[in-house]
């Protein structure tokens, strides 16, 4: 047995026996205040023994929403701005994370359904405007026995325990998730269709080859549904927004995390943004920013293309991270400017790893005309580095 198989056994072995008794078997839900670093016990593989993602590929749907993988690390990710008919605002995240454990060279048919090969990690928060009050939780399963998993066919599913969101129609899925205190149970209707990222849904995210991630959004989700908050229900609509990426990469050696902004605009257009911040504060030349235009078609900017100023700061009580807390956004091509504040100062999650995640409201101007809108802003580095995580 190679030094790399041998890492790789103890590796898995570790990660089966962090599922079994410290999370619990078969999975495990926990509140996001005082949690360990679960990330941290998932063993690192050698990356050049996963798929990379080097160029662009053709992509069928709804196949390539499921998971795949051969590729080390994947994640779908939902957010939306909701609100109920007397103004009443919400905000929720449900992210699920993949994470592969054996390389694909290595895996062999075992006589066990608990055997695992794939570990799934989810967050799932909500803000409540009124009341300021933030919500987070997280939960961790191993991607067997039907646990947890994803799927692209016949019909799309991701899920983690009762987590999921499933389709139910050519264009329509039921996206679900509960805890103690807070719910979701929302229908999601694509209005825009796939969105693919970067270059045909090649996104380069540094110099290194392979660095980079195949990703894939649908900006515009139609939802309608039901919030529960300590067991009042409230009827919701509004907007969300799904991405989902995968690869076998990690930031650069200078890289220490990532500002992600995803608006959406009461002119039918969305804005996709992110920044890779270096350790000395500067902006890494492949961050990007995307404007999807009210008939589907997209057009890329480049980092020289765009600016992204800080306006305001806030220090998190829990950690001591100060993050920025507002933002100027000025796209000149197109005559974009946006001023962008969270709805509340506080969506910072405290989980495996510590990252802020929140509701925010956009407006300004395009060209002539006023604009507004909501969407989500994420925040990682700040915290802690995410280099080696992703």
């Amino acid at each position: 047995m190679s030094k790399y198989q041998t890492i790789m056994v103890l590796g898995l072995g570790l990660i089966v026996s962090v599922l079994a008794s410290q999370f619990g078997f078969p999975s495990m839900e926990k509140s996001a205040s005082g949690q360990a670093g679960v990330i941290e016990y998932l063993p690192v593989a050698v990356e050049g023994n996963f798929a990379r993602a080097e160029a662009p590929i053709p992509f069928e749907f709804p196949k390539d929403h499921g998971a795949h993988n051969d590729f080390q690390t994947e994640w779908w990710y939902y957010t939306g701005n909701l609100a109920t008919e007397s103004g009443r605002r919400f905000g929720y995240q449900l992210t699920f994370f993949r994470r592969a454990v054996v390389p694909p060279e290595m895996r062999i048919d075992r006589p066990s359904d608990w055997s695992v090969e794939q570990v799934y990690l989810a967050h799932f928060s909500l803000t409540d405007v009124q009341t300021g009050q933030f919500y987070a939780n997280e939960k961790i399963g191993r991607g067997a026995a039907g646990l947890a998993g994803a799927v692209g066919e016949p019909a799309y599913q991701v899920w983690l325990d009762e987590w999921q969101v499933v389709q139910v129609g050519e264009n329509e899925y039921l996206l679900q998730a509960k805890t103690d205190q807070v719910a979701v149970e929302l229908q999601l209707i694509n209005r825009k269709g796939e969105i693919l990222q970067g270059e045909e849904g090649y996104s380069r995210k540094g110099e290194e080859a392979g660095n980079a991630s195949y990703y894939i959004s649908q900006t515009r989700l139609e939802t309608r549904g039901k919030i529960t908050v300590s067991d009042i229900d409230y009827t919701v609509s509004g907007l969300s927004w799904m991405d989902h990426e995968f690869s076998t990469s990690a930031l650069g050696e200078d890289q220490v995390g990532w500002d992600w902004f995803s608006l959406q605009l009461n002119n039918d257009t969305e804005i996709m943004l992110f920044t890779l911040r270096k350790e000395d504060g500067s902006i890494d030349r492949f961050s990007s920013a995307t404007l999807i235009l009210a008939d589907g078609r997209a057009q890329r900017f480049n980092a020289n293309q765009f600016i992204v100023e800080v306006k305001e700061q806030w220090l998190s009580p829990k950690t001591g991270a100060v993050y920025p807390s507002r933002w100027q956004i000025f796209i000149p091509e197109v005559d974009i400017l946006l001023d962008v504040r969270p709805l509340i100062p506080d969506q910072e999650l405290v989980v495996s790893y510590i990252y802020w995640e929140g509701a925010v409201f956009a407006q300004g101007n395009m060209g002539d005309r006023a604009v507004s809108g909501y969407g989500y802003v994420e925040l990682t580095g700040y915290g802690q580095s995410m280099r080696g995580r992703f």
